[in-house]
């Protein structure tokens, strides 16, 4: 009996040393992207504004369409939003940002930049994409405006009824 038990037990190791092989062969580990210059790149996108974002180490400074994020961005409010990203990946002020963004309002700018750097750092260090997409920042926010249609005098609005 006591030999039986034995191998009941290595049989229930093997089958569990077997199942952690099976696991490490189907989760492949993400590999860090970078460019010949140590930048990661990604793709930002909200509403109509489309932003353009490398990130690399640095001291925390953040650069759009050639101003600092102060100038371009005045409101606090989207200061803020751009900096979500960092301080959810625990990365306050180590990594510089260049990004060009287009298109849209500076509400939708803002959001589309805090994408792309959200995409970026996860590019640079794996290892942040956990905590990133928890927080729902590596998912395009798909709301758009709602487009107009005819014989309204908005996208639903429609125009006023006058009995006589």
């Amino acid at each position: 009996m006591n030999d039986e038990i034995k191998s009941l037990d290595d049989l229930k190791e093997a089958v569990a040393e077997s199942a952690v092989e099976l696991v490490e062969e189907s989760a492949p580990l993400r590999e860090p992207v970078r460019d010949e210059l140590g930048r990661s790149y990604a793709t930002g996108k909200r509403k109509d504004a489309v932003a353009r974002v490398w990130i690399k180490p640095g001291s925390g400074k953040v650069s759009v369409n050639g101003k600092e994020m102060n100038a371009y961005f005045a409101r606090p409010v989207l200061q803020m939003l751009i900096n979500q990203a960092f301080s959810v990946a625990g990365v306050v002020g180590e990594f510089d940002v260049f990004a060009t963004v287009k298109g849209g309002g500076l509400s939708g700018q803002a959001g589309a930049v805090k994408h792309g750097i959200a995409k970026a750092l996860q590019l640079y260090e794996p290892s942040l994409r956990g905590p990133l997409k928890a927080a729902g920042f590596l998912t395009r926010d798909a709301r758009v405006v709602e487009r107009k249609k005819y014989g309204k005098r908005k996208a639903r609005r429609s125009f006023q009824f006058s009995k006589r």
